[in-house]
C-alpha cells in the first residue's frame, strides 16, 4: 500500500500526467453521461434538419416541433439515460410565425435568405388533446444554438461528438482488457515454462507480428462482421502480441529469482507461482502497455471507421465523423472534419503522456 501511495504521489507531482489524467477523467465522465449532457439526446444524436446542413459554430435558430403520425412509447429512465430518448416530434426550422384563425402560419427556413410559408392546423400540432394554439406556441416552439455547428445532415456536431466519446472509450477499454487477458496468459506460460511451449507461443507471435495490423483487423472484421462490438473484438485480438512479448521477457527474468525458487521448493503449483508471485511484480510494465494499447486502439478504431469498416451509421464515431466531412476541408467548412480530429488527437495524446509518466514513475527500464 505504501508503494502504491508513493507511485500516486510521484504521478501527481508530474504536471503533464495531471493534465493527461484530467483529460481522461472528463472524457470518461462525458462518455457515461453522454445523453444527459448532449443537447440532442435522441438515440445516436441523430435528429436531422437537412435545411441546416453545414452551419458554422454558434448558429442559432427557432424550431417548430410538429408531432409525428405515430408516437413511440416512453422508454424506462435507465434506457433513456444510457441509449437516449426517441423524439415524437419533427423539428422544422423557422424564421418566425403568426396566428391566422385556427392555424399557425410559419416562415419555414430553407437556406440563408430563402424561406417559404407553411400552414399548420391546430389538430396537426396538438401533442395533447387539450392543447390550444397558445400552448403550442409556448411548448412546441423552441430556440436552439449549435455551439459547434451542424454536419451535412443538419445534426448537432456537439451532440454527436459527445455521444461518439463512448465509442472511443469503449473500444480502448475492451481492446485493452482483451489484449491483456490473452497477452498475460500466453506471455506468462511461455516465459515460465520455456521449451516447446515458448517456441510455439513465439512462433504464433512472430507470424502475427509480420502481418500489418490494419490488414489483420480487416481479415478479422470480414470474418466476424462489421459493427459496434465486432470492431472492438477485432482490435483486441490484434493487440495482444506486444503485451505477450513484454510479459514473456519479464517472467523469464523473475522466474530465476530466489523467492520463486523457494516457492517451488515449498511445493506451490505453477499457476499459483505465476499468478500470485510473478504477475503482481510486473504490474508496472503491464500498466504502461495498457495505456499505450488504449491510445493505439482509439487510433485504429478511428482509422477503420474512416475507411467504412468500423462503427456503422447512424452511430456516431469520431473517425466516421471525419469520413463524412473530410471533403469539406477543401470547401468552406473545414471545421466539420477538424473538430473530431482534434478530439482524437487530445485523447490519444493524453493516454500517451500517461503511459510515459507511468514508465518514469515505475522505472520499468531498470
Amino acid at each position: 500500500m505504501n508503494r502504491q501511495q508513493t507511485i500516486g504521489q510521484k504521478l501527481f507531482h508530474k504536471s503533464t500526467a495531471v493534465v493527461a489524467l484530467t483529460v481522461i477523467f472528463f472524457t470518461v465522465v462525458i462518455a457515461v453521461f453522454a445523453y444527459v449532457i448532449a443537447p440532442d439526446n435522441t438515440p445516436f444524436a441523430n435528429n436531422m434538419a437537412i435545411e441546416l446542413a453545414a452551419k458554422q459554430p454558434g448558429f442559432s435558430t427557432h424550431f417548430l416541433l410538429v408531432p409525428k403520425m405515430v408516437n413511440q412509447s416512453e422508454p424506462p429512465a435507465w434506457q433513456a439515460f444510457w441509449s437516449g430518448k426517441p423524439t415524437n416530434f419533427v423539428s422544422v426550422p423557422i424564421n418566425g410565425y403568426f396566428v391566422k384563425g385556427n392555424q399557425l402560419v410559419v416562415r419555414h427556413y430553407v437556406d440563408d435568405g430563402l424561406e417559404d410559408t407553411l400552414h399548420y392546423s391546430l389538430s396537426s400540432l396538438q401533442s395533447s388533446p387539450n392543447y390550444s394554439l397558445n400552448d403550442v406556441i409556448k411548448n412546441q416552439i423552441k430556440t436552439q444554438t449549435f455551439w459547434l455547428g451542424t454536419d451535412r445532415y443538419g445534426r448537432d456536431i456537439l451532440s454527436r461528438l459527445i455521444v461518439g466519446t463512448r465509442v472511443s472509450i469503449s473500444v480502448g477499454l475492451v481492446a485493452v482488457l482483451l489484449s491483456l487477458s490473452i497477452g498475460i496468459f500466453l506471455g506468462s506460460i511461455a516465459g515460465y515454462y520455456g521449451g516447446w511451449v515458448d517456441d510455439l507461443v513465439m512462433w504464433v507471435i512472430n507470424i502475427l507480428w509480420s502481418i500489418p495490423t490494419l490488414l489483420l483487423v480487416f481479415a478479422i472484421t470480414l470474418t466476424i462482421g462489421k459493427g459496434f462490438w465486432e470492431i472492438f473484438i477485432a482490435i483486441g485480438l490484434t493487440m495482444w502480441v506486444g503485451a505477450a512479448r513484454l510479459i514473456r521477457g519479464q517472467v523469464k527474468v523473475l522466474k530465476e529469482m530466489e523467492y520463486i525458487t523457494a516457492a517451488r521448493a515449498l511445493g506451490l503449483s505453477d499457476m499459483r507461482i505465476i499468478f500470485r508471485h510473478i504477475l503482481p511484480n510486473i504490474a508496472g510494465p503491464v500498466m504502461v502497455i495498457a495505456a499505450s494499447n488504449f491510445a493505439t486502439a482509439i487510433l485504429i478504431e478511428a482509422g477503420l471507421s474512416f475507411l467504412g469498416i468500423g462503427v456503422q451509421p447512424p452511430q456516431p464515431s469520431w473517425g466516421l465523423m471525419i469520413k463524412e466531412h473530410y471533403n469539406f476541408l477543401l470547401a468552406n467548412r473545414p471545421i466539420l472534419a477538424i473538430i473530431p480530429g482534434i478530439a482524437i488527437m487530445l485523447l490519444v495524446y493524453a493516454f500517451n503522456v500517461l503511459g510515459n509518466a507511468l514508465r518514469d514513475v515505475l522505472d520499468v527500464r531498470d
